[in-house]
């Protein structure tokens, strides 16, 4: 399961990260709702959970843009705020759920694997087609016709955040953290030896999507005309 906390209480923020990966769960942690909404546009996400009142946008803004966007994943709206038509306001702006602080984190962690387990529904969201290349999130597969390339845990996770975000840059830290965490020790050497792993993999599909080099900034997947590549 993979989660996305928006929490700007570091000493909960920090108690809720360390809970739920004991628990097994992959934790993205923000401190404000523009990094929220940055970070769920660019990663899929099992559950959000934004806490209602942060820097920045407020968790319901962000809830707001989210659904306004396209959004379909699980967002869990965590607040203080307990009366009636606060409730009602977070679930207008599509929220699935609301939970007021304080709380026992045994019910909290019930809800969220309750929101895992409706999203997990959606599995077509798995399914990612560029042109006529295949990307299967399930098994970590990219065909084409009856060629097929197995990737990596890592590699996909970095081809998947590529091309979900295709014809636009990405930098170099924002991959880091995205697929190995903030706090990771993993160096830009490490990212460009992926890179050039999967280059030289997605290299049997005769180039219909390249990783173009951004010198300086980072990296961004290019579509070339599949037209010419049938």
């Amino acid at each position: 399961m993979k989660v996305l906390l928006a929490e700007d209480d570091a000493k909960l923020g920090k108690l809720i990260k360390h809970m739920l990966e004991k628990s097994g769960v992959q934790v993205d942690w923000v401190l404000n709702g523009d990094m929220a909404l940055e970070y769920a546009l660019y990663d899929p996400y099992d559950v959000v959970i934004l806490d209602w009142m942060m820097p920045g946008q407020t968790g319901v803004a962000v809830c707001d843009q989210l659904r306004k966007r396209g959004y379909h994943g699980a967002v869990l709206m965590l607040t203080a705020k307990d009366a009636i038509d606060d409730r009602v306001l977070g679930l207008d702006t599509g929220a699935d759920d609301y939970f007021v602080k304080p709380f026992e984190f045994a019910e909290l962690f019930a809800r969220i694997r309750a929101l895992a387990r409706r999203s997990r529904v959606r599995l077509e969201e798995d399914i990612l087609q560029v042109g006529n290349l295949v990307f299967n999130g399930l098994t970590h597969c990219v065909l084409r016709g009856d060629t097929e390339v197995q990737l990596t845990s890592r590699e996909f996770q970095l081809l998947d955040l590529l091309v979900r975000n295709q014809e636009r840059v990405i930098p170099r830290e924002v991959i880091l953290e995205r697929i190995w965490g903030l706090e990771t020790d993993v160096s830009s050497n490490n990212l460009d030896a992926y890179v050039r792993l999967l280059r030289r993999k997605l290299s049997l599909f005769e180039d219909i999507v390249v990783i173009q080099t951004i010198r300086g900034i980072g990296y961004k997947l290019e579509v070339q005309d599949v037209c010419k590549n049938p």
